[in-house]
């Protein structure tokens, strides 16, 4: 396995001087030299050969025993400097001082086929940003995001990748809903694939800092190698660079709300400086409609991260960092009119996103949709589901016709009001009239209506299915998995079953309705 390494983060930017590995605060620096921990008895469980062609690994590499030992931590690939970076961030709303990469170990950087990439490890040890944590990582958050970085890519939104995920051999002592009863689970590392894994709070460091210097250079290096068609000789460089975060990161939330998804943890530390998203923690998709719901036990009570709330929170951990990127810029109004923008160009965009989701080409018409996120709100609509179903629906349907074929998709089957159904019935016949005006043909609608409204999504009891048989031994509902959810707009009708409401028994379960960070 012969890998093309690449050094340019680490000679760039300024790093840690102590070569020890322990918790402390840094100064003047942007990461810290580490090794992975070593594990016990790694054992590799899946791998994905699409980013191992990308990073120039062949199959042969795959089934090495160096690839074993490289992507679990076991041994340090050859001539490679392992590092963690240091950042800060704003945590629920409140500044957090220095946080950085707790459990993550970059281990290289490659440059295969002129197409740069940071390879990492998830749960591979303590590195001096680890805080009160001990660095590890444990099966059911690696499972969790090995599969669902690659959802999120196959849905067509912009996520961070993965190559592989492995178990260590040793046990890891959690917490999994900070109660106080903690129990030993099984470890694991998984490995992440992206350009960079520079986040807002990269910049929020060197501000906080007040380190001009090294916030001129991250600034420099991100834009050189991420942004290199911006001219850094240019004397409004830096604001052009902060107009491009601002848009790439609105067009990211965008497509979340297309499909449901939820991140749970929108603190300016997981925010990617590419647009990108990044850190699966108690992440989820809406299944029964609820604009408020948010997969994080600790978001519970003030749902800060609640669905309905995404594009705010985002805009505001922009407005973060462009706090953080002030002393480069120095032109407030400059940057207040691009984030005018963001909420300007966003409510347009996510117009147009409402739009399509229904098959409609017409202006939008507000009240029209607002009737109807009531009503599925009302009738507890499997958000996926329905959008999905109501493509099926033909322009010469009556209108009990076609609400026979969405009613499938409602949590809510006893003691439906009549009211609720009636209601349905004047929204479905207003939409038939509007399908009428229509040029295109219901096949032709149907397919423009799928390539926006998934059939597959990685819903969370499906994660614990996998998670509860991989504890097991049962590697086989990953796989089945991942090859699921790499055609998530296709029909595949031998895996229909999948295509279903959450069940009974997942609606209070652990791991299936709501998360904790604990991972």
């Amino acid at each position: 396995m012969k890998l093309a390494l690449d050094f340019s983060f680490i000679t760039n930017l300024p790093e840690d001087l102590e070569q020890k590995n322990f918790r402390r605060k840094v100064k003047n620096t942007a990461f810290s030299f580490v090794q992975p921990k070593v594990p016990s008895h790694p054992e590799l469980l899946h791998v994905n050969s699409e980013v191992a062609d990308l990073l120039g690994i062949s199959s042969t590499d795959m089934h090495s025993q160096l690839f074993l030992e490289v992507f679990s931590g076991a041994k340090v690939y050859a001539n490679s400097k392992p590092f963690s970076m240091a950042y800060s961030g704003h945590q629920f709303g409140q500044w957090s001082g220095q946080l950085g990469d707790g459990r993550a170990i970059n281990l290289f950087e490659i440059v295969p086929k002129n197409k740069r990439f940071t390879v990492q490890l998830k749960g591979a040890g303590e590195t001096p940003y680890s805080r009160n944590g001990d660095g590890l990582a444990v099966l059911r958050s690696s499972i969790r995001e090995y599969l669902c970085s690659e959802a999120m890519y196959n849905l067509g939104i912009p996520s961070t990748r993965v190559l592989s995920v492995c178990t260590t051999g040793d046990m890891v002592l959690r917490d999994i809903l900070y109660n106080g009863n903690p129990n030993y689970e099984k470890g694991a590392v998984v490995c992440r694939v992206a350009p960079t894994f520079i986040r807002f709070g990269n910049f929020e460091l060197f501000a906080s800092q007040n380190d001009l210097v090294s916030l001129k250079k991250l600034t420099d290096y991100t834009i050189q190698f991420f942004y290199p068609h911006i001219n850094l000789e240019a004397e409004n460089s830096y604001l052009v660079f902060y107009k491009e975060v601002v848009q790439k990161t609105m067009h990211l939330v965008l497509q979340w709300q297309r499909v449901g998804f939820v991140h749970g943890v929108l603190n300016t530390d997981n925010m990617s400086i590419l647009g990108e998203t990044i850190d699966y923690g108690p992440y989820g998709w809406i299944e029964n409609y609820d604009l408020s719901w948010t997969p994080n036990t600790s978001d519970a009570a003030e749902k800060r991260y609640r669905f309905e709330n995404q594009p705010n929170m985002v805009l505001w951990n922009l407005m973060q960092l462009g706090n953080a990127l002030f002393p480069l810029i120095q032109d407030v109004e400059a940057m207040q009119k691009i984030l005018r923008d963001f909420s300007v160009e966003f409510d347009i965009n996510y117009s147009a996103i409402k739009q399509a989701k229904i098959g409609l080409s017409d202006r939008i018409d507000e009240v029209f949709h607002q009737e109807l996120e009531e009503l599925m709100y009302q009738s507890e609509a499997d958000m996926t589901i329905f959008f999905r179903n109501l493509g099926t629906i033909l322009k010469m349907d009556s209108p009990e016709l076609a609400f026979s074929k969405i009613k499938g998709s409602f949590y809510r089957t006893t003691h439906f009001p009549v009211e609720i159904e009636q209601r349905w019935l004047v929204w479905i016949a207003t939409y038939l009239d509007k399908l009428a005006t229509e040029s295109e043909n219901d096949a032709a609608r149907k397919i423009k209506m799928n390539a926006v409204n998934p059939k597959y999504i990685f819903r969370n009891y499906m994660a614990q299915m996998a998670i509860e048989a991989a504890e097991k031994g049962d590697f086989s509902l990953i796989a089945t998995f991942f090859t699921l959810l790499r055609n998530p707009y296709s029909e595949q009708e031998e895996q229909e079953k999948w295509f279903s409401k959450r069940p009974d028994w997942a609606k209070d379960k652990i791991g299936c309705s709501m998360l904790s960070c604990s991972s």
